[in-house]
Parts: C-alpha cells; sequence; structure tokens
C-alpha cells in the first residue's frame, strides 16, 4: 500500500480526466459555453430600468401647452410616442395587444384652460400587465407637473404657475391597479413550468428510452415516425394540461388572480404551446446519448427562455437583437396570451397577435422533430 503521493499516478489521473473531457463534448461545451451565454444575457440584454417605452397620443388639444406636455415626458425618456390613434377606443386596443404601454389623452381645449388658470388634467393610462417595467416611468411622470410649464409661463403669464403647477396629470394603471405583483408573476409562470417540464423533463424521459434500448424495438415493428411522434406526445400533454388546471385553480382560488376571459379558450390555446416545447425536448432526445446529456442540452432552450420572453425581466427594456430571439421562443407569446385572458379578458381576435407565432413554431418544430425520427428509425 503506497502513502505518499505519486506524481507520476497524479499526472495520469488528471490526463485521464481531461481525456474524458475531450470526449464528452457536450460537458464541455457547457463549462465553456454556459457562462458566456449567462454573461452576455445579463450583461447586454437585461435592463431593469428601461427607457423609450411604447406609447400612444390621443391629442385633442392644438395649443402649445398640450405640445409642451408631450415634449417634457419624451425628455424623461421613458416615453415614446410613436403610435398616434384617433379615438381612445383605437388607443386601447393597442393597449390591449401590448403594443403600447402607456396612452396620454389630452383633452380639448387643455392649452386655453391653462392660459384661463382652470388647471386642467391631461390622462396618461399604463399598463399594469407589466410593473416592473412601466414604474420607473410612472415615477417620472408624477414629478413632472409641477414644473412642466415653467418655461411657458412667463411674463405676463407668469401668474398661473402655482407651486402645485398649472394642469394636473391623471394615471390611471389598468389591468392591475393595485399594481400586485401576484397577478404579473403567477400567469408567467404556468409558462415556465410547462417549459421545464416540457423540454428538460420529456428529453430526459425520451433519451431514457434509447438508453434502455426501447427506440431500437420499435425498428421492428412496421410503425411509422409520425405515429411514433403522436404516441410520444399524447401522454405529455395530457398531464400538461393537468399542470395547467392545477396552476390555474391555484391561481383563482388561492392567490386571487383575476380569469376576466374565457377559461376554455385559454385551455386551447395552451395546446400549440404545450406541443411546441414537447417538439423541442422530442428533438433534443433524438440527438442526446444520455439523460444528462439532454438535460444540459435543455439548458441552452430554457435558460434564453426564461430570461428573453418578459417572464422574470421587462421585455421592452430588452435590445433589439434580444426581443428577435425573445420573439421566437414561444414562451413570449404564451405569457402575453395567458395575461391578456387572464388580466385584459381579451378574446380570440386580439390574441392573434401572438397565437400565429406560436403556431409557426410548432409547425417548424414538427417538420424538424419528423424529420429527426425518421432519421433515427431508419
Amino acid at each position: 500500500m503506497h502513502n505518499k503521493i505519486s506524481l507520476f499516478r497524479l499526472n495520469g489521473m488528471i490526463s485521464k480526466e481531461f481525456t474524458q473531457f475531450k470526449r464528452d463534448h457536450t460537458t464541455f461545451a457547457m463549462i465553456i459555453l454556459v457562462p458566456i451565454l449567462q454573461l452576455i444575457l445579463f450583461g447586454l440584454a437585461i435592463n431593469t430600468n428601461p427607457k423609450h417605452l411604447p406609447s400612444a397620443l390621443v391629442n385633442f388639444d392644438s395649443g402649445p401647452f398640450g405640445r409642451t406636455l408631450i415634449h417634457e415626458l419624451e425628455n424623461t425618456q421613458y416615453f415614446k410616442f410613436d403610435h398616434f390613434p384617433n379615438s381612445n377606443v383605437a388607443a386601447e386596443k393597442l393597449m390591449a395587444t401590448h403594443q403600447v404601454l402607456f396612452t396620454l389623452t389630452i383633452p380639448p381645449d387643455f392649452s386655453r384652460k391653462v392660459i384661463r388658470g382652470e388647471n386642467p388634467s391631461a390622462l396618461l393610462e399604463v399598463d399594469g400587465t407589466d410593473p416592473v417595467s412601466v414604474a420607473y416611468a410612472v415615477s417620472a411622470s408624477n414629478n413632472l407637473m409641477s414644473t412642466v410649464f415653467q418655461y411657458d409661463l412667463l411674463g405676463p403669464l407668469k401668474y398661473l404657475a402655482p407651486t402645485r403647477g398649472a394642469g394636473q396629470l391623471i394615471v390611471h394603471t389598468k389591468y392591475n391597479p393595485s399594481v400586485i405583483t401576484q397577478y404579473n408573476i403567477i400567469p408567467g409562470l404556468l409558462g415556465t413550468v410547462l417549459t421545464m417540464t416540457f423540454v428538460m423533463v420529456a428529453s430526459m424521459a425520451l433519451t431514457r428510452e434509447r438508453e434502455q434500448g426501447t427506440m431500437e424495438s420499435l425498428l421492428t415493428t412496421p410503425v411509422l415516425p409520425v405515429e411514433v411522434i403522436i404516441g410520444k406526445a399524447v401522454p405529455f400533454i395530457l398531464v400538461g394540461y393537468l399542470q395547467v388546471v392545477i396552476v390555474l385553480l391555484l391561481s383563482v382560488y388561492c392567490f386571487e388572480v383575476p380569469l376576466l376571459g374565457s377559461a376554455t379558450l385559454l385551455l386551447v390555446l395552451t395546446f400549440p404551446f404545450i406541443l411546441s416545447n414537447l417538439l423541442v425536448g422530442m428533438m433534443i432526445s433524438t440527438v442526446s446519448k444520455t439523460q444528462l446529456e439532454a438535460s444540459q442540452i435543455s439548458t441552452f432552450f430554457f435558460l434564453p427562455s426564461m430570461l428573453l420572453s418578459g417572464f422574470a425581466f421587462p421585455f421592452k427594456g430588452m435590445p433589439l437583437w434580444a426581443q428577435w430571439i425573445g420573439n421566437v421562443l414561444p414562451l413570449t407569446h404564451f405569457i402575453n396570451i395567458i395575461r391578456g385572458i387572464m388580466l385584459k379578458g381579451l378574446g380570440f381576435a386580439e390574441l392573434w397577435i401572438d397565437l400565429w407565432p406560436l403556431l409557426l413554431f410548432m409547425a417548424v418544430m414538427f417538420l424538424f422533430a419528423l424529420k429527426r425520427y425518421r432519421q433515427t428509425l431508419d
């Protein structure tokens, strides 16, 4: 028995481990790429103080003080008035379909009432389904009115500038007036649970079948690749719907999250999301040799989904390239769908803007999964 450490033996053990790293390409890639991916996402894509947020302007006033109010709001760098609907109904539709986070409505004769000293009010409506994105902007707007007209009310008009301001900006938070955090987190949590279940768990379960030789036994049967996909998908889909029902019941009855829209519509539109993630898990299982490898590869899909979907961090605060990636991911659109149904009471027509990218992703992944399973069975 050798009690002393041998540098020769130790060198052999170290060399053996490096050889294992060279052979296990997935583990080596995880060690190198995951920290880089996290650094890029957290360092470049995540911004908890988003600026230049999309805003709608409904301006019924043609005077100078209305223009000053718009200009000063844009000067805070939080508001970007890039939508100009001609009515409040059109503006409401823009906010319902999450194209804008704010709607500023300036009433008729706003400027004339400022000159008369009548202290008129403008209305700033805020999308409360994403309180993290709008918090700093709301704070900036609340502190604005006391000084917004200080350079306009000069000379003969100076007496119109009282300390409380010559006008008011009424801030109204829609869909979540009390800014309750659970209203924002819990609907999105359902999407993350389903993503984790069907991408990570499903890919590991299907890879385990390959390890146990179950997949090879399919070669002795006349089963078609499309039958393999459907046969493996149905049990997971049923489990997914069980998760959806459980989370919805807990959300509504335990956490008192409102369900303003149709529960049936929510269950129907959940199907393409479940199937999309399940097909991703199937794709991962076809390129993975072990369950550990499947879990590692799943991380490269799950991590961007968590960070770039708008669940944990403001989507509108991300750079354009990160929003492009986020718009490819199913979780981004499902979060918009479930928040739209639960918090806004939206119907099918308003949700189509997020449904069609989900259907397109599902179709593309089905074709890829079908091709991979054909290659596997062949």
